[in-house]
């Protein structure tokens, strides 16, 4: 197929460009930044300059193009904020940003559609030992900042599988690890000794590494169905103090500091529902059975020693 990607110089993008190559795809890759244009280059793709959230910009800079089907992976993680508004970028991109690439699938005659959900859509709340799958509510609001996140996770989605004439599939991904994802950012932090574990109970989540991401998205589109979602995580879900450890262990980081849960809550009001509140353990069975698809790195722990290798010596 020929696919229209945005936001292919991301944590999931870049080994999404390598993963539509090797199976044999061509990529025409949306790029905001001129900086980073031969990241895309370099793996193959076609760059073409764009910002998906300036409309009339993007249908211009694909007139004349033609694609099977389009991929939205854009975000602004890396740029994020502290504190979450309703003026981030990222909910932007999940909002504006979908109605946007919808309208470029439509001019590049695309007929299938993969984007970007979150698992979080399921609410920021302690769901217990539940494991949640697809048919569970999505879009729950808890009355909390994080609705921000999960009322932009929901807009995605119905946007995609409402759009007429287009296959809409969305991808619930869990917490990325990896290479630029979250893994990477919480390393930063425990560098920089930032107080980031809450005392006492974290919450729990399910995970999934970056490379694992990239591959579901390849075989969503090749075998995904119109209108369904598909949770996208590791096989085993694990606490955020575990998932904090196990970072600092692979990173050869500092172990993280701890700090009241309070003073977590009004340093990043946002982190605080998702790593004290939130509880979430996710199953993937349904896209092992339709997509064909489970994780190559089945747990935090062998994702981590794959992506950062020997841990280095004289470090703790």
């Amino acid at each position: 197929m020929k696919v229209l990607l945005a936001g292919a110089t991301g944590a999931i993008g870049l080994p999404l460009l390598s993963a539509l190559a090797a199976s044999g795809h061509e990529v025409i890759a949306l790029v905001r930044d001129p900086a980073k244009l031969h990241l895309v280059t370099e793996r193959g793709a076609v760059a073409v300059r764009a910002d998906v959230l300036d409309r009339e910009g993007l249908l211009r800079a694909v007139d004349g193009l033609a694609a099977d089907a389009v991929m939205h992976q854009a975000t602004a993680l890396r740029d994020a904020p502290r504190r979450l508004t309703p003026a981030d970028r990222t909910l932007a991109l999940r909002v504006s940003g979908t109605e946007h690439l919808l309208a470029a699938a439509r001019a590049v005659g695309a007929r299938r559609f993969v984007t970007q959900s979150l698992i979080t859509g399921y609410g920021y709340r302690d769901h217990g030992g539940r494991i949640l799958t697809e048919a569970d509510p999505f879009g729950v609001r808890v009355g909390s900042v994080a609705d921000l996140v999960t009322d932009a996770s929901a807009a995605t989605e119905e946007q995609v599988f409402s759009a007429a004439g287009i296959e809409g599939i969305a991808l619930r991904y869990g917490m990325f690890y990896g290479r630029n994802a979250f893994s990477d950012m919480f390393a930063a932090l425990m560098r920089k000794r930032a107080p980031i574990l809450p005392r006492g109970t974290t919450g729990t989540t399910s995970f999934v590494h970056v490379d694992d991401a990239a591959a579901a998205a390849v075989a969503a589109m090749e075998r995904g169905r119109g209108g369904e979602a598909y949770n996208i995580v590791d096989d085993e879900p694990v606490s955020w103090r575990e998932f904090l450890f196990e970072v600092a262990r692979a990173h050869g980081t500092p172990r993280p500091v701890v700090a009241p849960q309070w003073v977590v809550r009004l340093a990043v009001p946002y982190l605080g529902h998702l790593l004290i509140d939130t509880t979430l353990r996710v199953s993937h069975a349904k896209a092992t059975d339709e997509l064909g698809w489970s994780p190559s790195h089945r747990t935090l722990k062998d994702g981590l020693a794959t992506a950062c290798g020997p841990r280095p010596r004289g470090r703790r």
